[in-house]
């Protein structure tokens, strides 16, 4: 079996505006570097604009909510809405926000039926610091949170595990997460830093676990919070799925943090949860995109990244 790769060409439609760093050439640096040789051998199905999508939003978002969203929407030619002094919603987003979710979707549906090993969704806009019902930092919905509940009703798993390493703490997914037992969320991140969520304390009902990190940390700091925080909860939950938020802002050339990760850490990361994944769900990984703004360290890391899962 192959690795997917899921996108879309919409993906760059999503305007977020001069100097914003969540920006299209994020999408064609990425595209670039899928683009030689060695990724001949993955499976590449564009992200779909499903009827339902919507309702499986609603699995993680109010009705309402949705809509509040939807009924923001600017129309062609007018000028971008500012949810949030970062939050951006031009007339071009509306397509590139379901096929996001889409992504994750379509991913959750071929891995769990088997018919590839795992996937990375290559998307944006992010969604991991989409709460609720609150839109901001960059996010509309929650991309990791909608698949883990999709995986549950249209599955039937009854345990999905989601592990965000992006240097900003999954503030939404947490938040989404909170009361859910059958829901696990960990995350390393950067504190203090945007959001300002991700302490150690924050346990939801014994299903969060937070390993922040300090400015200037690098890959040793990382490692140890994986393996001494992580690792061991994830093994003990055992998930019927692992669920990546696979951030890359916390390489050490990202302009918006300041650890000091390397391409090798988000190798060893990567190579750590397929393992995990290998011995308690049959190696069922879903990685999905976040951060990462310098744009030749997240081609590098998302290279890296896809070349470990193709080694399932």
């Amino acid at each position: 079996m192959s690795t997917l790769l899921v996108t879309h060409p919409c993906f760059v439609l999503h305007d977020t505006g001069p100097g914003h760093p969540e920006r299209p050439d994020r999408m064609r640096a990425i595209d670039k570097v899928m683009a030689h040789d060695h990724f001949k051998g993955l499976t590449r199905m564009d992200a779909p604009l499903r009827e339902d999508v919507e309702d499986v939003i609603a699995y993680a978002h109010p009705r309402d909510y949705i809509e509040t969203i939807k009924d923001s929407r600017p129309g062609q030619g007018d000028d971008s809405v500012h949810l949030d002094p970062d939050t951006v919603l031009s007339p071009g987003s509306w397509e590139p926000a379901l096929r996001a979710v889409g992504a994750g979707l379509m991913a959750v549906d071929k891995v769990v039926s088997g018919e590839v090993s795992n996937a990375f969704c290559q998307v944006r806009p992010c969604g991991h610091h989409a709460e609720t019902a609150r839109a901001m930092g960059f996010c509309f919905f929650n991309n990791v949170a909608v698949a883990a509940q999709y995986a549950r009703k249209k599955h039937g798993l009854e345990r999905v595990a989601v592990v965000d390493w992006d240097v900003h703490h999954g503030n939404g997914t947490q938040d989404i997460f909170w009361a859910q037992k059958d829901l696990y969320f960990a995350s390393t991140h950067q504190m203090p830093l945007y959001p300002g969520t991700g302490a150690p304390g924050e346990v939801g009902v014994g299903n969060i676990f937070n390993a922040p990190l300090a400015s200037g940390d690098g890959g040793e700091r990382f490692r140890e919070a994986f393996e001494s925080r992580i690792l061991p909860s994830l093994r003990a939950f055992k998930p019927e799925l692992i669920i990546i938020s696979a951030g890359f802002d916390a390489h050490e050339a990202d302009p918006l943090a300041n650890l000091r990760l390397v391409e090798d850490d988000f190798r060893w990361a990567t190579d750590q949860l397929m393992n995990v994944a290998d011995d308690v769900c049959k190696g069922r990984v879903v990685s999905m995109l976040e951060g990462g703004y310098d744009l030749t360290a997240l081609a590098r890391s998302v290279a890296v990244h896809v070349a470990t899962l193709m080694q399932a």
